[in-house]
């Protein structure tokens, strides 16, 4: 064997770098990204100059101080007010959702309606969590801390909710990504439509600690209804105008690219991986970081470097 036949040898039996070895630089630049996501965060732009005037402009009055007058009323403020609430810290981190969906729609054969049938799945794991959520809160009603206007220690009894929510949605979501990076055990690696079930669980799940107020006076008016079918369907609407936008952005671009977008995302699978799990990762850091370090130093407890328009 001559000495170039040895180096080709060489060459070609050195093994290729593994995808979690290959993913590192991504993991630091998503941890980093959701950290100075929280930092940089604004509640008052987003909820007030944002969704205050979303919510006021669509209804045509002031969310805030208009009550809810009856049932159709209730059902339409539901929507509108998750409309507005989309870019709000306890929402924003749905976001994520557009990875895994993708990756899903890229692995199935067939035309448009399948390439969307992802936006479906995550509507239905949304959907079982708010409406169960829903039936179950008015049945609970104010003996539930999110409706609660105790404090403890200093701190708004609904927010400990939120901050334990919170907390616990965002660490599935940094699962999920490093998962998707292939730096933790992937139980959907072969069933991209479960991890988008799953995921519409997840963003479903915001409301049981949605402490954002629009959606606080949804959820009295619907616990003072006292008729749990309404709160399910309250709620039901809230997580539809929840995601709305990113929906309707994600259809968009399927249809105006025909598929051809999705399609060339899945072409390479560890690229579509790779895209799902730095959303996921980051949103998830962002949701861990805001809700359990940042609200409680708000509060005193701990210190988080506070934004001069903050």
């Amino acid at each position: 064997m001559t000495a170039t036949q040895r180096t080709h040898e060489h060459v070609t039996a050195a093994p290729a770098p593994s995808r979690s070895g290959r993913h590192g630089g991504l993991i630091a630049a998503s941890v980093l990204a959701g950290i100075a996501l929280a930092v940089l965060w604004s509640y008052e732009f987003v909820d007030k100059t944002i969704g205050d005037n979303v919510a006021n402009t669509l209804l045509g009055h002031d969310a805030k101080a208009t009550a809810i007058g009856g049932t159709a009323a209730g059902l339409l403020f539901a929507f509108v007010s998750g409309l507005a609430g989309t870019f709000t810290a306890c929402n924003i981190a749905m976001a994520a959702s557009i990875g895994p969906m993708t990756h899903a729609g890229g692995s199935s054969a067939g035309g448009l309606r399948v390439m969307l049938r992802p936006l479906g799945v995550l509507t239905l794991g949304m959907v079982v969590v708010s409406a169960t959520y829903g039936f179950i809160g008015v049945l609970l009603g104010d003996s539930l801390p999110q409706l609660s206007t105790a404090t403890t220690g200093g701190i708004p009894v609904r927010l400990v909710q939120s901050m334990v929510v919170f907390g616990v949605i965002g660490l599935a979501f940094v699962y999920l990504g490093l998962a998707a990076l292939g730096r933790l055990p992937d139980p959907f690696a072969r069933r991209p439509f479960a991890r988008v079930f799953v995921i519409g669980m997840l963003v479903g799940g915001f409301l049981i600690g949605r402490p954002y107020p629009l959606f606080h006076k949804l959820f009295q008016w619907a616990a003072d209804n006292g008729n749990p079918l309404y709160g399910a369907g309250a709620f039901v609407l809230q997580s539809l105008g929840n995601i709305a936008i990113v929906a309707a952005l994600f259809a968009l671009v399927v249809l105006a690219t025909r598929g051809g977008l999705v399609r060339w995302l899945a072409s390479r699978p560890a690229r579509t991986l790779s895209i799902s799990g730095s959303l996921l990762l980051a949103l998830g850091v962002f949701t861990v970081v805001y809700w359990t370090v940042r609200v409680p130093a708000m509060f005193g407890y701990g210190w988080f470097p506070t934004m001069p328009y903050n």
